[in-house]
């Protein structure tokens, strides 16, 4: 028998220790959540994703009576994204949620379909995706995708 052990670095700032480009794309992911249709969870996802050549795109989530016929914050933004800009590779994503009245105290991470949706994107360009999942106060902060995947569906 072999042992082996997954790990994932995740750095923990608050939000006035990020950068202006990581403020900035945790701002536009909050504003994102303004988008969401939750009438149902009432819980408002946003995420926001900077393309290589600094645009910035935003999703929000899209529930559905018909469960799971609607679509979360991160998948509505990056297929967005790969359809409006094909080939352009993804720098960075930020993702927040709102809930009850106020930002999530904690971050929350995407979903599995969302990680391997994402993680298509950052293996089709070969370069890592920065990954901010911010909460009220404190933005974890990831060197790429493939951390909060580790054992993906893949071929690539």
């Amino acid at each position: 028998m072999t042992e082996k052990n997954i790990t994932a670095k995740i750095r923990v700032y608050a939000y006035n220790e990020l950068n202006e480009e990581q403020k900035i794309l945790v701002d536009r992911a909050k504003e994102a959540t303004k988008g969401s249709y939750t009438p149902y969870s009432h819980f408002n996802v946003g995420a926001a994703i900077r393309l290589e050549n600094g645009i910035i795109v935003t999703g929000a989530n899209q529930e559905n009576a018909s469960f799971p016929a609607g679509t979360c914050a991160e998948r509505s933004a990056c297929f967005y994204a790969g359809a409006q800009y094909p080939g352009v590779a993804f720098s960075a994503i930020a993702i927040t949620a709102f809930h009850e009245g106020d930002f999530v105290e904690s971050p929350c991470a995407p979903c599995g379909v969302c990680r391997q949706s994402l993680l298509e994107y950052e293996a089709q360009s070969g370069k890592p995706v920065e990954v901010l999942l911010a909460g009220r106060d404190t933005v974890y902060v990831l060197d790429s995708l493939r951390s909060l995947l580790p054992l993906a569906f893949t071929e690539f």
